[in-house]
């Protein structure tokens, strides 16, 4: 059991990542964006061809983010100079990028067996797989949480979060909405991806379909993430997130752990996020018929 529970913590630190992009292009931007989808396998095939070339798979993980930029950087020009409409844009780049991934691949997968990858050094030090991809995904996301932090505290990083916030009076303001909008899916996209290359490595193989769920997946760390944990400042809201994604993977193992066949796993994170994001409803629900019976009482006496 403490095998599965490593591995479901040392999986969320990774899927973490990919849950900073669904935040910065959900939450901050407003924008629901289906790219991720693509841009996670994106960034698992240019990772998985690069180290299979030879590449220093550090190296290859940065091949990763700027793919994966690439890919926001597009959907972000068809949403704000073409006009398509947001969603439809995320759908339509997503779609694109199968055949993109399959060019760089080549082929529907590509092994990772036997080559180097950002784990081995710990691993040459004696640690077990599960321990250096935990203390790898630390590494990666105590920096990358640092560098948001710093990043949306900067005025250009307060002119992406007032954009989603408010655009209209963003715009008021003199701030391009459209470059914000632009920036905040590039940076979105290029987590994503070096969360998929960092899960290429792991699982020792890149995959056509590693992508597929992706969202609901981010989606569901980041809600779990805010209800147990709040997200009453924009520093606990980043921390949440990790600890959103890390729940989420030991719900999964707990669930598997108790026989739950895994082809149900798609339809039990549908049902996670949907009992999530109603919650909000039915505590106000439970709010309003706790003050109308102290009403009731009130009258009464």
């Amino acid at each position: 059991m403490l095998n599965e529970l490593s591995g479901a913590v040392a999986l969320g630190l990774l899927w973490t990542l990919m849950t900073f992009g669904v935040y910065i292009s959900y939450r901050v931007l407003d924008i629901a964006d289906l790219t991720v989808e693509g841009s996670l396998t994106m960034g698992a095939a240019i990772a998985a061809v690069c180290i299979s070339a030879g590449m220093n798979p550090f190296l290859a993980l940065l091949l990763s983010f700027l793919g994966g930029m690439c890919a926001g950087l597009v959907t972000g020009l068809l949403h704000t100079a073409l006009r398509i409409p947001a969603l439809l844009s995320g759908i339509l780049t997503m779609i694109a990028l199968w055949s993109v991934n399959l060019r760089i691949m080549g082929k529907a997968n590509v092994s990772l067996l036997r080559v180097p990858t950002v784990f081995d050094g710990f691993v040459a030090l004696g640690l077990s797989k599960n321990i250096s991809i935990i203390l790898i995904g630390l590494l990666f996301v105590g920096v990358i949480l640092s560098v948001l932090y710093w990043f949306f505290g900067t005025e250009i990083g307060c002119a992406v979060r007032a954009t989603g916030n408010n655009a209209r009076m963003a715009r008021a303001q003199g701030i391009n909405t459209d470059a914000m909008k632009i920036l905040g899916l590039v940076v979105s996209n290029g987590l994503v991806a070096v969360s998929g290359g960092l899960i290429a490595q792991s699982q020792t193989f890149a995959d056509i379909q590693m992508g597929t769920g992706a969202i609901v997946i981010g989606l569901a760390s980041l809600i779990i993430g805010e209800v147990l944990f709040g997200k009453s400042t924009f520093l606990r809201s980043l921390f949440s997130l990790a600890f959103g994604a890390i729940t989420y993977r030991i719900i999964i193992a707990l669930v598997l752990k108790l026989g739950m066949p895994a082809n149900d796993l798609k339809l039990f994170t549908a049902i996670t996020v949907a009992i999530a994001l109603a919650l909000p409803v039915f505590r106000q629900r439970m709010q309003a018929r706790k003050l109308a019976r102290e009403g009731e009482r009130a009258c009464s006496k």
